[in-house]
């Protein structure tokens, strides 16, 4: 069962990030950001300027008490120890601003926004660097690890693309849709009333393997070989549009939240093990299992994989609300999911062990 976070907030909560040091931060409507200690309560409380919704929180890797926040089209930098007015403001995004990332030698700041513009910044000399450009609403960003020049992106034009900071166009684009229907010709009637509109990225830990949710329901793993990436692996991880993926910490194992009210954790390491490994292969391999574990009201419960079910999840968490957003953080000796939903708490439910 869930142990709910409260009395941090008063709106819908829109997002939440874990530091290396334990602190959770959480955004949500008009301007409430909140941080969190490791027992779930509330350590301090904001309420940033002119009240824009917090759609985006981000701590350095590379200093753990700084955190960027995104409300409207403001970008700020707030010290976590001293939860007061931001030591910086950057207005350099046009429209609203959907997600933030920040690569891991804190020297670039990415914030993909409304327009589809994707503007880098500079963190050292204060200015942007770099403009990049969906052409239609840019929902995700993110830089890879140990690549501090190297980013990938998503949005609602059903593009992902692979970019490097020293090039203004993208190194390699995939068009999802006319991904899949070059597969499979009879899923161009499907998509047409459900197109896969790209929501949420996530990049492993070693920065080669990355992941894309969707909203025709689908989840995408992502392989980058040098200037390109391909396709290792696809499955129907929910019913409704995925809101967020998120791969764990030094792990193959993926958290997916949907629309749908779930929350899905996925052990895709055997999948992407061999780098010569076809798509097709792997799923075929996912639809051979036997059994997988799901998680129901708190209990682990056993059931049977279905042949077409594809890619079966490893837990399974019935949430009952739509997921605005994901974290993952360790809490008194073991891991925790955290799910920001459309109420003013935070959901803490524990992981089974690697």
């Amino acid at each position: 069962m869930a142990v709910k976070w409260s009395g941090g907030h008063s709106c819908s909560i829109l997002c939440l990030n874990a530091s290396a040091e334990g602190l959770v931060a959480s955004g949500a409507e008009r301007g409430e950001l909140a941080l969190w200690d490791g027992g779930g309560s509330p350590a301090a409380q904001l309420r940033l300027p002119q009240a824009d919704d917090v759609t985006s929180v981000v701590f350095s890797a590379r200093r753990p008490s700084t955190l960027y926040t995104s409300h409207g089209e403001t970008i700020s930098v707030l010290d976590v120890r001293s939860l007061q007015e931001p030591l910086e403001r950057f207005r350099v995004n046009e429209e609203e601003i959907n997600c933030l990332s920040v690569n891991d030698t804190d020297s670039f700041l990415a914030a993909a926004d409304d327009s589809g513009t994707i503007k880098v910044v500079d963190l050292e000399n204060k200015k942007v660097s770099r403009s990049l450009r969906h052409s239609n609403i840019c929902s995700s960003v993110a830089f890879r690890p140990q690549r501090p020049h190297s980013l990938v992106s998503c949005g609602l034009d059903m593009q992902v693309m692979l970019w490097n900071l020293q090039k203004a166009r993208p190194l390699w684009t995939t068009n999802l849709q006319e991904c899949d229907t070059e597969e499979d010709s009879s899923q161009s009637a499907r998509q047409f009333f459900n197109p896969p509109l790209a929501h949420s990225l996530s990049v492993a830990s070693c920065g080669n393997i990355f992941s894309c949710g969707a909203q025709d329901g689908k989840v995408r793993i992502f392989r980058v070989t040098g200037a390109r990436f391909e396709r290792e692996l696809e499955f129907q991880g929910h019913r409704l549009g995925v809101s967020q993926v998120l791969f764990m910490p030094e792990t193959y194992w993926l958290l997916s939240g949907g629309n749908d009210g779930k929350v899905l954790l996925w052990d895709v390491s055997s999948d992407i093990g061999n780098q010569q490994k076809s798509p097709a292969k792997s799923l075929q391999k996912r639809k051979a299992q036997a059994a997988a574990s799901s998680r129901k009201d708190g209990k682990l419960n056993k059931v049977a994989s279905n042949e077409h079910a594809g890619a079966v999840p490893k837990l399974t968490i019935e949430h009952g609300e739509k997921v605005n957003w994901l974290s993952c953080a360790e809490i008194k000796g073991s891991r925790r999911v955290l799910v920001a939903d459309q109420s003013s708490s935070v959901s803490a439910y524990p992981l089974p062990e690697a």
